[in-house]
C-alpha cells in the first residue's frame, strides 16, 4: 500500500457510540450529583431542577460544586426521553 493511500486512511474520521445504558448511567450519575449539591445548598432539588428542565436558564441550579457546570453538559432532551422511560416503566 502507497503511503498516499495510507495517509488518507489515517484521515477518515472514526467515531465511537456509547451504548443507551452507558450514557444513562453518567447521565444519572450527573443528575444525581446536581441533586445533591442542591440539597448541600438548601433548596427543593426536584423543583429546580425541573424549572431548569423547562426554562434552561441555568440560574435554577447553584455553582455549588459545580452542579451548574453538569447541569449544563446534560442533554435535555435525553434526559427526559430516559425520565419518561423510568416512569412508565413502573405501572401504576
Amino acid at each position: 500500500m502507497s503511503d498516499k493511500i495510507k495517509n488518507k486512511m489515517n484521515e477518515k474520521t472514526m467515531t465511537f457510540s456509547l451504548n443507551s445504558e452507558d450514557k444513562n448511567v453518567k447521565m444519572k450519575k450527573k443528575l444525581s450529583h446536581i441533586y445533591n449539591s442542591l440539597a448541600q445548598k438548601g433548596y427543593d432539588p426536584v423543583s429546580q431542577i425541573a424549572g431548569y428542565i423547562v426554562s434552561q436558564d441555568p440560574t435554577y441550579i447553584t455553582t455549588h460544586n459545580d452542579a451548574r457546570k453538569e447541569a449544563q453538559k446534560l442533554d435535555r432532551d435525553e434526559l427526559l426521553k430516559a425520565m419518561i422511560r423510568e416512569y412508565l416503566s413502573h405501572p401504576a
